[in-house]
């Protein structure tokens, strides 16, 4: 018997939400902690969808949900500093009588836009059909459109990643570095936080001199000495830099000699 088929419905509603750094949280709107399919959805009574609407055409579902700032889990500063933007989100209901038997479904999708109202927030719910508004090809661009090192690149990042930690934090986005200095190789790559209150978030490299690592942005939390942090080698994106430092421009993915817009505003003898 489906748990909607009950005389005395027992239905408790279920978020599993997986952030793009690994971390995954269970909420559930029952008033005590479930366990479902290995995971403690922890009880978040505060927790209310909107109308869950679902469509069969093309048109982009997605709904809101709101919530009270209750869950250690799901703190404000994380909130306001993007932690959860993109995370992956599934919806559904199981009986919290037997929480171990199959779950029914509502919706799934990515975190969108998150808004803080007072002691409460507010999330939306993109879901698949979202994915048909982004672009389906490429723009051409004079620049290589792949990151250093992925699939398209096929680099090998081996020996161009090194760990290091914080000497000193010389302001917002300025910080030098213990050990030995990177390099320029290191400018215009990337910088990942592993330890400390900025762990998994990220940020361009925009300079490097000696042990002094300047960022493109600041970090979400102020950063402490001592924080571990990995930085990779970066590229300029140019086929000259492609070809003469990494051999690699069978694999570049620009246009540098495709003619430009400025073509059209040439005038003979120009």
């Amino acid at each position: 018997m489906s748990i909607v088929d009950k005389e005395l419905t027992t239905v408790a509603f279920c978020w599993r939400i997986e952030r793009r750094d690994g971390v995954t949280v269970g909420l559930t709107s029952h008033d005590r902690d479930l366990a479902h399919d290995g995971l403690l959805y922890r009880a978040a009574p505060g927790m209310l969808p909107s109308a869950i609407i679902l469509s069969d055409g093309f048109e982009a579902d997605g709904l809101d949900i709101e919530g009270a700032l209750a869950s250690d889990a799901i703190g404000e500063e994380d909130l306001a500093a993007g932690r959860w933007d993109g995370a992956a989100l599934s919806i559904f209901m199981i009986d919290w009588e037997r929480p171990d038997e199959p779950a029914i479904a509502l919706a799934a999708g990515e975190l969108g836009d998150v808004a803080i109202r007072g002691a409460g927030f507010q999330v939306e719910l993109r879901g698949p059909a979202a994915l048909l508004e982004r672009a389906v090809v490429e723009q051409t661009s004079p620049e290589c459109r792949a990151e250093l090192g992925d699939k398209r690149c096929r680099v090998d990042m081996a020996g161009r990643v090194r760990m290091a930690c914080i000497a000193a934090a010389i302001g917002g986005a300025v910080f030098d570095l213990d050990g030995e200095a990177p390099g320029d190789t290191f400018r215009f790559g990337r910088l990942r936080w592993i330890g400390g209150r900025n762990s998994g978030f990220g940020s361009r490299i925009a300079a490097v001199d000696g042990v002094r690592v300047t960022l493109c942005d600041a970090p979400p939390f102020p950063a402490a000495t001592g924080d571990r942090v990995e930085i990779a080698e970066g590229c300029d994106k140019s086929l000259a830099t492609c070809s003469a430092r990494f051999a690699n421009a069978a694999n570049f993915r620009g246009e540098p000699h495709l003619p430009g817009m400025d073509l059209l505003t040439r005038y003979p003898g120009a």
